[in-house]
């Protein structure tokens, strides 16, 4: 088998882990925003559940994601009805799974960035006539761009090495939801050593690369 061919499963992990690093981002930061700076009762409750997925064992995750939106569930049937197809074992049911368990990194990411921006300064501004939205865009987000850019390292790099889960709810069809971990283990299963070990050396390439740069700019 050509290496072109080989390196298949890895460029579907990168296009899955882009997508999932785009939505990971708005709804991390937007999360940050409103729950990780703001004060109610039950925060504690909803932070919770948001870091659930980074503890709990990635087959629990796959589960419950089949329940909620697997063709049996209301979700899933609204799905099929809509789109005329099933959520599951699908292209966005790899996307999604990423999503899921790389968001909590980057809630974490960005909430400690958003507290360790300088009250004060955001109080002048406010002081000045700015609105929330401005002192967002011009105060609190380049502040905390580092810890910002560090979450999306992370949950870029966790997305990329998704396994159990996305084995469960997206499948494993060459081309189409085969990733390069659930690749690996299918090789491993067959024999194939020598394909195990090229995308071995890619994923331990491409993760030393995303750890390089998070550890790089968290020194800085």
């Amino acid at each position: 088998m050509e290496y072109f061919e080989l390196l298949s499963p890895v460029k579907l992990s990168l296009q899955i882990s882009i997508i999932s690093l785009i939505f990971v981002a708005v709804i991390g930061i937007s999360l940050a925003t409103f729950i990780g700076k703001g004060t109610f009762r039950g925060k504690v409750l909803v932070e919770t559940v948001l870091m659930l997925p980074l503890v709990l064992p990635p087959t629990v995750t796959g589960f419950i994601l089949i329940i909620i939106f697997g063709g049996n569930s209301t979700i899933g049937k609204l799905f099929d009805s809509f789109f005329r197809t099933s959520l599951m074992f699908s292209w966005w049911a790899a996307v999604m799974t990423a999503s899921i368990v790389s968001l909590p990194l980057m809630y974490q990411s960005v909430k400690t960035g958003f507290q360790a921006v300088d009250k004060d300064i955001e109080e002048a501004a406010r002081v000045d006539g700015a609105s929330e939205w401005v002192v967002f865009l011009k105060i609190s987000l380049p502040l905390a761009y580092k810890s910002i850019i560090t979450g999306m390292i992370l949950s870029f790099a966790r997305s990329l090495g998704e396994f159990g889960a996305t084995l469960m709810f997206a499948g494993n069809i060459p081309g189409k939801t085969q990733t390069a971990p659930t690749a690996i283990y299918v090789a491993l299963e067959s024999g194939d050593i020598k394909t195990a070990w090229f995308l071995v050396l890619c994923m331990i390439l491409l993760s030393f690369l995303m750890l390089f740069l998070s550890t790089s700019l968290s020194r800085k």
